[in-house]
């Protein structure tokens, strides 16, 4: 399709002035474009509470147009019966997120684990009010849920638009600093066992799928299933470089999935200019651009936008002494200015060194031939890659109809052929199902340098909390990176077949499709024989917001006992069972 006929269809060729001709929509705004999802329609009535604790909960943020909201969907509760911006999983359901994190469903023991999705705006309405409220709303039912089940452990979760909330609240949860009382703002890091990011538009160029882990290419750190062979990176970098930044004491905890070709993650560098498009993107009210096309109202909200960015920059030129001497341009200083987090008088270059005259006896316009010659080069050599990105139609090549855009192959990205037998999101959900399993065995990963040992306890029936009794059964496990775990009286093997997002498998098919280590049973006699093993106990470490570490984890000693056999059965995915178009 002719990138003509793309405007004309989506209404917004004329909407915007100069830098939003170059492709507002065309890069990440409209890369959030997902169609609304039908959620499952209750009473608007409000449901369970916080106070009924589980061994861990997954806190999921979904895309565009796919959230719960209060008077529609069953809420959760506070303590004290307030409403709380938050939806069970059964009572609201995300087609895309489904998948992952109900995945631990009936791998441990009813009420161990739970899962739910957070309410936001999810629109364009003004994209950083709505990421914001979502960040503000996940921390809110974060800090209510920890206050009301001081031991429950955390699994996060987001995609698309929803992916930006999950990064920046995962970001603020590693880099927190402990108060004098040891409290944190937000919960304990140590309490995040893992946190899943589909469509990271914070990734940074050259990054692996598990930042700050041991084999960031390969596995995050306590899982020793490769989700791929190889360490080439994905290429390119998240369209929004200016929420990129490490983890700090959630490094090695992290998945941050991309696929080449989905530009909300996988942007090309050098393209400056519609990096500045992206930018008043985020400021201005996209639903109504794309919707309403250019009109007085839309017209005036990007005059608006471009006008307030326009002074923002004039501004941040003034504050800077013999601004017209320094290399920086005047497109830096846009790209700059224009980003919606920016703060006027950081990031300032370096000043000019003094020239032999007096920088007070030489005029600014003496430099004006240099700072010409630095701009054109600059607006070149910066845009490189602008036009190809244009001529590729970049809607289609990120959000192609019926599923086909690259925004959503992390349903359908294996490639066993070339050493990756799962999709980003079975793996996802494999990953989830061992860190809910762990957390109902009172097992807490540790990210260290060396990836810690994938050790499950089997579940125990009829208890929904964790145990270290000497007297309840458990299982001690070994396990094999990489291999297939299956009961003894069923033979499975991997499912290979690429299936599009929306397309049903049969539920015997996908039994076997996570690989899971091979469990071997330890089997005892009925006399019960005790084995005191070795106390672990690490001293954590802490963590200075501003440099990666890792802190590790103290592991109390555990008195385990061999009973009788006990078998671990293999973890069920299930893929999504309905396909979203794209606007």
């Amino acid at each position: 399709m002719a990138f003509g006929d793309y405007f004309a269809r989506h209404r917004i060729a004329t909407a915007a002035a100069a830098p939003a001709v170059l492709g507002i929509a065309a890069i990440v705004a409209a890369s959030w474009t997902l169609t609304a999802t039908t959620s499952k329609t209750a009473d608007p009535q409000l449901t369970a509470s916080v106070t009924e604790c589980h061994d861990m909960v997954t806190i999921s943020v979904a895309g565009r147009n796919d959230s719960p909201q209060s008077g529609t969907t069953k809420l959760l509760v506070d303590a004290n019966g307030n409403e709380l911006p938050a939806a069970q999983a059964d009572d609201y359901h995300s087609q895309w997120v489904d998948p992952v994190v109900n995945a631990p469903n009936g791998a441990v023991n009813p009420g161990s684990y739970s899962a739910v999705y957070i309410s936001y705006p999810a629109n364009l309405s003004t994209y950083e009010d709505a990421v914001n409220t979502g960040v503000a709303n996940t921390e809110k039912v974060m800090e209510q849920i920890s206050a009301a089940c001081p031991n429950t452990k955390y699994s996060i979760v987001g995609y698309s638009e929803g992916s930006d909330v999950v990064r920046r609240v995962a970001m603020q949860i590693g880099n927190q600093q402990a108060g004098q009382n040891g409290k944190y703002g937000i919960v304990d890091p140590n309490t995040v066992l893992g946190v899943v990011i589909l469509a990271d538009s914070g990734r940074s160029a050259g990054e692996g799928p598990f930042p700050g882990a041991k084999d960031p290419f390969s596995n995050p750190d306590g899982y020793d299933v490769k989700y791929q062979n190889g360490t080439t990176p994905i290429s390119g970098q998240g369209a929004l470089p200016g929420n990129a930044g490490g983890f700090g004491a959630l490094n090695g905890k992290i998945a941050s999935f991309c696929s080449d070709g989905d530009l909300t993650c996988a942007a090309p560098q050098n393209i400056s200019l519609l990096q500045l498009a992206v930018n008043v993107g985020r400021q201005v009210n996209a639903d109504a651009l794309q919707n309403d096309g250019l009109n007085p109202t839309t017209g005036m909200d990007v005059a608006v936008a471009l006008g307030r960015i326009t002074m923002a920059a004039f501004a941040d030129i003034a504050s800077q002494p013999n601004w017209m001497a320094s290399n920086e341009t005047f497109l830096q200083v846009l790209l700059k200015v224009s980003d919606p987090n920016y703060k006027p008088g950081s990031d300032q270059p370096a000043p000019a060194p003094a020239d032999s005259i007096q920088a007070t006896s030489l005029s600014p316009l003496a430099f004006l031939p240099q700072k010409v010659f630095n701009e054109v080069v600059g607006l070149i050599v910066t845009n490189q890659n602008t036009i190809p990105v244009l001529l590729n139609d970049p809607y289609n090549l990120t959000l192609g109809p019926n599923g086909t855009g690259h925004h959503f192959d992390y349903w359908r990205d294996s490639d066993p052929n070339n050493g990756k037998p799962l999709t980003s999101a079975e793996y996802a959900a494999a990953w989830l199902t061992q860190l809910a399993k762990q957390a109902q065995a009172g097992i807490t990963t540790t990210t260290t340098t060396q990836p810690a040992p994938n050790v499950e306890r089997a579940a125990l029936k009829g208890s929904a909390t964790p145990t270290t009794d000497p007297s309840k059964t458990t299982t001690t496990t070994t396990t094999t990176p990489g291999a297939t775990t299956t009961d003894p009286n069923t033979t499975t093997k991997p499912d290979t077949t690429t299936t599009k997002p929306g397309a049903a498998k049969d539920p015997k098919d996908v039994a076997s499709v996570v690989p899971q280590p091979t469990t071997t049973t330890v089997t005892t006699t009925p006399t019960t024989t005790t084995h005191a093993p070795a106390p672990t106990t690490t001293v954590p470490t802490t963590t200075d917001p501003t440099t990666t570490t890792d802190p590790t984890t103290t592991v109390a000693p555990t008195t385990t006992t061999a009973p009788a056999t006990t078998t671990t059965t293999p973890t069920t995915t299930v893929a999504p069972t309905t396909t979203a178009k794209a606007n």
